[in-house]
């Protein structure tokens, strides 16, 4: 199996994977020919063009996954939705009346993008590495539909769906539905992974995803449940959804940047983490892309890791910039590193015997190891043993903030 697949079902493997949201991009100069030539839509639509583009950043960096290239927006023409790209995607009628829900259709699976299950095909016997699938979470789909395009704050979107709560659960089943058998088709055609992309749940209060995102794309991902692929769901901005994300039926959850990796995997026990560099990083150099890496790769110690950015690669990202990263992931033991890290907390478990002391102060000195409690000089009684230790960063408990030392004497 896979490193990446390994790692997607639980490994804690020698290496981390690495693969990169929009690895396909217009970053590269290979992408770009071809979208000069063919636009963006028409890319998505053309099984060729689609697996071409798929396959270029896979030829030229040793990534350890692909990631299918078409955009969430591909399902919902069947569903009688006219969409243009310009440069992102314009809904031309928002769906917004009980009269324009209604219309939607819901169509048969096989007639969902099928150009979409004939790329997985032509990809599949020329990729490397496995494959990954995708689509957008039913509430991320909504807020396009309902707003009419990107946006800043979705304040149509959050507006409608509080003032129309029935009515955007009936839009929701409807994009769930299709979802899920948009999704069913790709692991079909042979798509070893699917990841869902809930790209706009972080603009939504605890107790608005908890009624209109957690129950849909708990739904998709409870159908894939029996098709023997790894499922990986993606929130941006929402670590303040990380207690409801925890219970969603997906085995990899993947993490923007603006929470700590340790962090991360104490809000969401039991899962395998994916992320989460700043894709700014790659815009930062050589120096600030190995010691950035580094410190990430240590980060993800303590469990299964799969190395990704905390968002997608920008445009302006140089090519020798992901190079230099994926280098740097592959050459990072993280054998190596949890050996070093043990061998640190042994040498910090101190015995010491003290004349004088009959206990610790609270004073106390810090390090990268944490705080150390010294010794109090003065009197004592001869002979006394104690011994400081501290948890292991990877190994501190859930509920505790901050490393701790403790004291144990005899």
């Amino acid at each position: 199996m896979s490193s990446f697949l390994s790692a997607a079902w639980g490994a804690d493997t020698p290496t981390a994977p690495i693969w990169l949201m929009r690895q396909a991009g217009r970053y590269l100069p290979e992408y770009r020919k071809l979208k000069e030539r063919y636009g963006f839509w028409r890319m998505c639509r053309t099984p060729e063009i689609a697996a071409e583009v798929t396959l270029q950043p896979v030829r030229r960096f040793p990534l350890d996954a692909a990631i299918l290239f078409n955009d969430i927006m591909t399902p919902l023409p069947p569903m009688g939705v006219d969409i243009d790209f310009d440069p992102g995607p314009v809904i031309r009628r928002p769906v917004r009346t009980p009269e324009a829900v209604h219309r939607l259709r819901t169509p048969a699976r096989d007639e969902v993008a099928p150009f979409v299950a004939d790329a997985i095909r032509l990809i599949r016997q020329a990729c490397p590495v496995p494959l990954i699938g995708f689509a957008g979470a039913p509430l991320t789909l909504a807020a396009y539909l309902v707003q009419g395009g990107g946006s800043a704050d979705y304040l149509e979107f959050r507006t409608w769906l509080v003032r129309n709560p029935g009515l955007a659960r009936e839009l929701l089943d409807k994009l769930t539905d299709v979802t899920i058998g948009y999704l069913r088709m790709q692991v079909g055609a042979g798509a070893q992974a699917i990841q869902i992309f809930d790209s706009w749940a972080g603009i939504h209060h605890e107790r608005g995803y908890a009624a209109f995102g957690l129950p849909y794309a708990a739904r998709v991902l409870d159908a894939l449940g029996g098709l023997g692929v790894p499922r990986i769901y993606l929130a941006v901005g929402a670590s303040h959804l990380y207690p409801q994300i925890a219970t969603l039926p997906a085995e990899v959850v993947s993490v923007d940047w603006r929470y700590g990796l340790s962090r991360c995997r104490q809000a969401m026990p039991g899962k395998v983490i994916q992320g989460n560099l700043d894709p700014a990083v790659l815009l930062a150099g050589d120096q600030v892309i190995d010691t950035a890496t580094v410190q990430l790769l240590r980060d993800g110690l303590g469990g299964a890791h799969i190395f990704n950015l905390g968002h997608g690669v920008l445009p302006a990202t140089p090519p020798g910039a992901v190079a230099r990263l994926v280098d740097a992931v592959h050459r990072f033991s993280r054998a190596a590193a949890l050996a070093e890290a043990d061998t640190q907390d042994r040498s910090e478990e101190r015995s010491f015997r003290s004349e004088r002391s009959p206990g610790f102060t609270a004073g106390m000195s810090t390090s990268s190891a944490g705080n150390r409690l010294l010794p109090r000089s003065g009197r004592g009684r001869m002979g006394k043993t104690c011994t400081m230790r501290r948890w292991p960063r990877a190994r501190t408990p859930p509920l505790v903030s901050q490393e701790l030392a403790w004291l144990s004497c005899s």
